[in-house]
């Protein structure tokens, strides 16, 4: 495990639960074959945002790199809104066990493996601590330490 680069002054305050992410239960009903259209629907949704971003960064082509950054980066900025919205002033932890704050945990992670692949190191780096700060599960989580 990376040291902290920093003391986490996000595990200070009270946790953020974001409300259920409708797309989840669409995905569970609907299946994967309907996912752009659930995608379509739920633009707000992170978790949309981050399946798009893990899938184009499997491929781990120049050309879908710079897609998982666009991908995660909508996503991640959706979660920030929502995020706001449930009360977070920027601080205080997001909890990976709650299922619906791992849509923007999961495009936090990506945001930070893409940036990483496309040359921004300190994009890359700070989205990894930003992560670490949230949720230490979530970082073992995505990135294999757990």
């Amino acid at each position: 495990m990376a040291p902290e680069t920093h003391p986490n002054l996000m595990a200070t305050g009270p946790e953020t639960r974001l409300p259920e992410d409708p797309a989840l239960d669409q995905l569970s009903k609907r299946g994967m074959e309907q996912f752009m259209d659930i995608v379509r629907e739920n633009p707000t949704s992170s978790l949309c945002w981050a399946l798009l971003a893990e899938a184009s960064l499997i491929t781990k082509t120049p050309e879908d790199d710079i897609a998982a950054y666009a991908y995660a980066r909508t996503g991640y900025h959706r979660g920030l809104d929502a995020l706001r919205r449930s009360g977070w002033k920027g601080s205080g932890p997001v909890p990976w066990d709650h299922v619906p704050n791992q849509g923007f945990l999961r495009c936090l992670w990506a945001l930070g493996e893409a940036a990483g692949r496309i040359g921004e190191t300190d994009e890359a780096e700070r989205c990894a601590q930003f992560l670490r700060d949230c949720s230490e599960e979530a970082h073992q989580v995505l990135t294999g330490e757990a």
